[in-house]
């Protein structure tokens, strides 16, 4: 069955940070491999995980304009289906709220280190790294 037009950027976001070794493919170990970590890993793969899928362009950092991609394909794969309907300028919202609490420094973007330390201290962040770990 194919994708909804409204999932289809989340996939591609999802299969790119699948397809670590970036050849334009997923083999069975790629996505055996990012299930284990997501799965089974530690907070700490499960975090560079989460991070590497946010940095879309691989250069180590997360940029809002990353971020906004990233949001705006999860608000169209799912704004439609939340009730009240998300407003426009929610993935904006939860942009600027990501870069208030993640970009310790100021500085426009967020390093690994800023990433893992804010989720780390976050509680509800650490509970729903815990939500799959049951599963299989």
């Amino acid at each position: 069955m194919p994708l909804s037009p409204d999932a289809s950027t989340y996939a591609h976001f999802l299969f790119n940070a699948f397809d670590t070794d970036h050849n334009g493919s997923v083999s069975f170990e790629d996505f055996v491999m990012g299930l284990s970590i997501l799965l089974r890993g530690t907070i700490t793969e499960k975090l560079n995980w989460a991070f590497n899928l946010y940095d879309i362009n691989k250069d180590g950092y997360i940029t809002k304009e990353e971020m906004l991609d990233i949001m705006k394909a999860i608000y169209d794969m799912m704004g439609k289906c939340t009730y009240p309907v998300l407003k426009e300028e929610t993935p904006h919202q939860h942009v600027e709220i990501f870069f208030q609490k993640m970009d310790k420094n100021k500085d426009g973007v967020v390093t690994i280190d800023e990433f893992i330390d804010c989720c780390q201290n976050d509680d509800n962040i650490m509970r729903s790294m815990h939500l799959f770990e049951n599963v299989i």
